[in-house]
């Protein structure tokens, strides 16, 4: 199991440019099997959980081609679904959450698909449910098999019908959008994730040929076509991976330069970061996060102590909940976050606190953080890392915590973030790879 050692407390300076959004790419790339044209996706992030599923698309007959550095091309025209019933699919499909999206374009295009129940990061319960019902809406059959956790669905003839979702799934959407683009008629899906990494997916398939309107709303009209072309498709810049290096500029008090951020599609996220009273200066489309020896957290109009809260796009991602919090372990003042969308991603802060962070976990979705003013340091100490997000955060930790810490399980880590201890090790982090 690799391992990280940090020797905390160096103050960074410099340029980052953020790598592609994950979340984005194991959507589009899912994509690829609804046509059996060439399609050419740009910017798309080395990393784990990405690599994983380019293999998994490769084993299962697309052919994939580099282009150059992240750049890749994909010919999905001899698709083996015999090899979705092999132990080696099975394996590899369950060690990925973001497997379960190639369901929608099987289902679509061939009129099956097969997968075994996917993984992922262990951060509560993630229910399945939101797209089989949507499949079945459009006229698919599912089985599935407790014993073996095997999910079958089956529809020759899929016909488009009104879909209200029971939630707001981002997944479970692109799942939906997936199979109703060859689906014969019209889908109306109604609350529909809107992220920009969802409005991403849908423009891309218009760009393939398919006729999706209402994109960037909840409501989304999906006229069926009967095939799909090729086309290029170049991914945003992670929000998350932004999100995490202003709360390592604010935690370390270094200075920072965050390049090419597409910043109309980070939403609140910039506006919640400075209600915790950090700087962020809009440059053109960079973000720039000046030195600053302390930052206050807000509080409400009427003198409460602020909450931050996540929620389906608009709202704030769940996914950076977990920096805010670390972040506000040094702020002046204090902060109740609350995570509603996922009920074990808080215990990761008993790390914290063995560190010296002043939290109180008030349940598993609330945490209340009193902000030391980096008056406390906090204090280098062993870790693990739980899942993606959290190992970040224990990262950034790390970073700004005075001695030496140690992070095991850095594949967590890997699996969301591109050679992330070289990028901040050129910008003055003392970060080590070991194991």
């Amino acid at each position: 199991m690799g391992a990280f050692e940090i020797h905390g407390g160096n103050s960074l300076k410099g340029d980052l440019v953020p790598q592609g959004a994950k979340n984005e790419a194991l959507q589009v790339l899912c994509a690829v099997l609804l046509t059996p044209e060439k399609v050419t996706i740009s910017n798309i992030p080395d990393i784990v959980d990405v690599n994983k599923l380019i293999n998994l698309l490769q084993a299962m007959g697309v052919k994939v081609e580099k282009v150059e550095k992240g750049t890749y091309s994909f010919k999905a025209k001899d698709v083996d679904l015999k090899y979705l019933l092999s132990e080696d699919f099975t394996e590899r499909a369950s060690s990925l959450r973001g497997s379960i999206m190639i369901v929608g374009p099987l289902l679509a295009r061939f009129g099956k698909a097969y997968m075994p129940k996917p993984g992922g990061d262990k951060i509560g319960r993630r229910r399945l449910d939101t797209h089989f019902e949507g499949f079945a809406k459009l006229g698919a059959e599912f089985h599935y098999d407790p014993k073996t956790y095997f999910y079958t669905v089956e529809g020759k003839k899929l016909a488009g019908t009104y879909i209200h979702l029971d939630e707001a799934s981002v997944t479970g959407t692109a799942n939906i959008v997936m199979t109703a683009v060859l689906a014969k008629g019209e889908t109306i899906i109604y609350n529909a994730a809107c992220e920009p990494y969802l409005q991403q997916l849908c423009k891309m398939l218009n760009k393939m040929g398919a006729k999706i309107s209402g994109i960037g709303s909840n409501m989304l009209t999906i006229k069926g076509v009967k095939s799909l072309n090729g086309c290029f498709h170049r991914i945003l810049p992670d929000m998350i991976e932004i999100g995490s290096f202003i709360g390592l500029a604010a935690m370390t008090k270094s200075e920072i330069r965050i390049k090419d951020v597409s910043y109309p599609d980070l939403g609140i996220m910039p506006d919640v970061f400075r209600k915790l009273g950090i700087q962020i200066e809009l440059d053109g489309d960079d973000l720039f996060i000046p030195k600053q020896k302390s930052y206050k957290i807000d509080t409400f109009i009427d003198g409460s102590i602020l909450t931050v809260s996540d929620a389906p796009w608009p709202g704030f991602t769940p996914d950076l909940l977990s920096i805010v919090l670390v972040t506000a372990t040094q702020a002046k003042g204090s902060v109740l976050i609350h995570q509603k969308m996922f009920e074990s991603r808080l215990f990761f802060v008993d790390k914290l606190i063995d560190m010296g962070a002043q939290i109180i976990l008030c349940d598993p979705h609330r945490a209340a953080v009193i902000g030391m003013n980096h008056e406390h340091k906090l204090r280098g100490t062993t870790m693990t890392s739980p899942d993606i997000r959290a190992g970040v955060s224990l990262l950034i930790a790390a970073l700004s915590a005075e001695g030496k810490s140690t992070i095991y399980n850095i594949e967590q880590i890997d699996r969301g973030y591109e050679n992330i201890d070289v990028r901040l090790n050129n910008l003055g982090a003392d970060i080590r790879r070991i194991g």
